[in-house]
């Protein structure tokens, strides 16, 4: 029988592992031989390691579709290995760092159009992934936020899209967050942290600077409306299942999400943490945003009450509020549904529809 901790991983994230690249066999296969929380990282290591194994036999053999496929599962599996593990801080930055070759490599294999991009805050490195749709001229662009435990190699399906409807999307890690987070913590104005990257892909010819849009999910569903309310760059804005003050809902979070904001933001207790939770507060903040906002989530999530999103809707003056009566945390078990109508508002209003 798995420990509390194992369990509460595999109730509260299975479906969002699954609907962003986790095969559900290796799922299976992986959750059942963890028996304790300490085994989770190794275990998730063994599964991605057989797929990186497997990776680059494929690419030596000259079977590229085949090696980027395997790398990205590879990624994904190593991702969520560590996204909310924080026993070991030494192995949890090797997982994320192998995460990132690992994605790298999918990337060179499966999308031609694939860069890696790089800004500085703080004096410390920024990391984002560009794609491009192939073709397009200048298209728009939508900046992908991961929340609390997520990263970039997180996005892969989520980009596609995006992609597919014909926007270029960049998914970065911010302060907190993937490699950026190995020398940043969170920081509660992340936009901070989106200027610099703005900067940097305005700049481009090959991208329309007029037409950037911002998705973020869980704990970027507050970064996303932040952001769109201090960021004068930003046309349109989504958040998914986001808190309106995270503080608020700081004794009912499961003991994982605590810890991961506590170890990430820098703190060294539950104290800590609570005090800085309480910092990632839109009251006052949202009626600042004078651009479109979608705020997405699911009647069903057990992290972040749907309560928590709608008051972020009903406080931004061109708020619209959808809410999945069958939805989970994120609508991770909509895959199907929701993401493509969180695509194609972006489309339309990136089009000025």
């Amino acid at each position: 029988m798995p420990d509390a901790r194992v369990e509460a991983a595999i109730e509260h994230w299975g479906p969002r592992m699954i609907q962003n690249g986790v095969d559900y066999n290796d799922f299976v296969r992986t959750t059942a031989r963890t028996h304790t929380w300490a085994d989770w990282l190794p275990e998730w290591n063994r599964t991605a390691d057989e797929h990186a194994e497997r990776a680059a036999r494929e690419e030596d053999d000259g079977h590229p579709l085949t090696a980027g496929q395997a790398w990205r599962s590879a990624a994904v599996d190593r991702h969520f290995g560590k996204f909310v593990w924080t026993l070991d801080a030494d192995l949890a930055a090797d997982a994320t760092r192998r995460s990132v070759q690992e994605m790298g490599n999918a990337l060179r294999l499966l999308d031609p159009t694939a860069e890696r991009l790089t800004a500085e805050v703080d004096g410390a490195p920024l990391a984002a992934n560009l794609r491009r749709p192939p073709g397009a001229e200048r298209p728009p662009l939508v900046v992908l936020v991961p929340g609390l435990d997520s990263t970039k190699e997180e996005f892969f399906f989520l980009e596609q899209a995006f992609l597919d409807r014909g926007m270029a999307t960049v998914s970065v890690d911010g302060p907190g967050q993937g490699e950026t987070g190995v020398r940043l913590p969170i920081r509660h104005d992340y936009e901070t942290g989106i200027a610099p990257l703005l900067d940097v892909v305005t700049a481009r010819a090959d991208l329309d600077p007029e037409r950037i849009g911002l998705v973020g999910v869980s704990l970027g569903g507050y970064y996303a409306p932040r952001v769109a309310a201090y960021e004068p760059r930003v046309r349109a804005a989504v958040g998914i299942s986001g808190p309106y003050r995270w503080v608020d809902l700081w004794d009912d979070l499961p003991q994982l999400t605590r810890d991961t904001f506590t170890v990430k933001s820098g703190g060294g207790s539950d104290d800590d943490g609570r005090a800085r939770a309480a910092a990632l507060d839109l009251t006052g903040v949202c009626e600042r945003i004078e651009v479109p906002a979608l705020y997405v989530t699911g009647a069903l999530d057990r992290l972040i009450p749907w309560q928590q999103t709608q008051a972020q809707a009903d406080h931004t003056p061109m708020g619209e509020f959808v809410c999945y009566p069958e939805g989970n945390h994120g609508a991770s078990n909509l895959p199907s549904v929701a993401r493509p109508m969180i695509a194609d508002w972006m489309a339309d209003h990136l089009a000025g529809r």
